[in-house]
């Protein structure tokens, strides 16, 4: 459709640079417009701001539009991808925009009028967030990918952009660059490709080591080690629960059956309260037989699960007509977004001794030591660590 300029209502926009206006218009002029701009149903701009400015300077009266139904995609009655395909990233970015604002001001406003009216309260979108729901809708795989694609939009020189929009740069790699002055953007762009996937990924690399600097040093903080020491709070736990488990009757000591030490059934550990900070690592040390157990309480905890790390013991005790169990696993696993001191000669699988009943190897606590910081507790430990607050009924022994 061609919609008179004058009519289409554009708006607070986020892009204040347009670049190079006069060679866009010399490129419309001499083959045309590739790409209509988009509008909704009240002639509200959605995407093309600078096309729209590019054909002024050609003296335009009107210009080719597509017409986005906001509603539609609200309510996600397009046909699979048949519309989304032939937008760029920063027009999907634009209708992305023009969905929050809309979904936001549906969610602030009366939904008592069903889901018809309040698409949003459908069991599909109930719990998800504005975003969350722009994103999908405005066909990216996620909300974070959505974020960086706004972010390259919003503060990207404009060759930047239309490299995304071409392809010639991932959606990831573009927001890396985006965090550079601009002119330094165009020269980098101007360089190609491999430059432009070079600067990502040294920027990506700066950007985590200053993170990981300014962590560390937050948690080494001597006051704030000693705030969280009184508030309870850990940065790192280790915990090796009494499990449910039992001694096996034998004929060297027929009357020794249950532990030393008080066991837990998984609704007992399953209600203790993990003194975890707000971002946190935990190792959880477990068995073959209790490895489900060890799962469900990791999520009941507040904790994701991440990974396995495997003791590689000398020997072990092997069940009768089983393998022989020589190794013990601890469950890593984290709250929040903790980040790692080194990762450095940091494998999941390692050797080491037996010590007493129960007792951890030295080596797991040492590697520890050197890649986590902050507040430590040892939790059901059997020995003073270093290094570690301990709790447990054998700590002191």
């Amino acid at each position: 459709m061609e919609v008179r300029i004058e009519e289409i209502k554009i708006g607070e926009r986020f892009r204040k640079d347009f670049g190079n206006l006069e060679e866009l218009a010399e490129s419309i002029a001499e083959i045309g417009l590739l790409q209509p701009i988009g509008i909704d149903s009240e002639n509200r701009l959605v995407f093309g701001e600078r096309r729209i400015k590019a054909c002024q300077i050609l003296g335009w009266e009107v210009i080719p539009a597509r017409l986005v139904d906001l509603d539609l995609l609200i309510k996600g009655e397009f046909a699979e991808n048949e519309l989304r395909k032939a937008f760029t990233t920063s027009e999907r970015v634009a209708i992305g925009k023009a969905l929050e604002e809309q979904l936001g001001e549906r969610r602030g406003g009366d939904t008592s009028k069903g889901e018809q009216s309040n698409p949003q309260n459908s069991s599909e979108w109930k719990g998800k967030e504005t975003r969350e729901l722009a994103a999908k809708q405005a066909g990216f795989g996620s909300h974070y990918t959505y974020q960086q694609a706004k972010d390259v939009v919003e503060n990207g020189a404009p060759e930047l952009v239309e490299a995304m929009d071409r392809g010639e740069v991932s959606v990831s790699a573009a927001a890396d660059v985006a965090t550079l002055p601009k002119e330094e953007q165009a020269e980098i762009v101007a360089r190609g490709e491999k430059e432009i996937l070079e600067a990502a990924k040294r920027i990506r690399s700066e950007v985590r080591e200053k993170k990981r600097a300014e962590v560390v040093a937050r948690l080494n903080d001597v006051s704030a080690k000693e705030i969280k020491a009184l508030s309870g709070k850990y940065d790192v736990i280790v915990i090796d629960p009494p499990w449910p488990m039992q001694k096996i009757e034998r004929d060297v000591t027929p009357n020794q059956v249950a532990f030393e030490y008080p066991t837990m059934e998984e609704e007992e550990l399953s209600a203790l309260e993990m003194p975890a900070g707000e971002d946190c690592h935990m190792w959880l040390w477990t068995t073959h037989k209790f490895l489900p157990m060890a799962l469900r309480l990791l999520e009941v905890w507040g904790f994701k699960y991440v990974c396995t790390f495997v003791w590689h013991k000398p020997g072990g005790f092997q069940p009768f007509d089983l393998p022989q169990y020589n190794c013990e696993f601890a469950l890593y696993a984290r709250k929040g977004s903790p980040v790692f001191v080194d990762t450095k000669a940091f494998p999941t699988c390692f050797n080491a001794p037996r010590g007493d009943h129960s007792e951890k190897p030295e080596e797991f606590y040492e590697v520890i030591r050197r890649v986590t910081a902050g507040v430590r507790i040892d939790i059901f430990n059997r020995r003073a660590i270093e290094g570690f607050d301990v709790w447990g009924n054998e700590a002191n022994g």
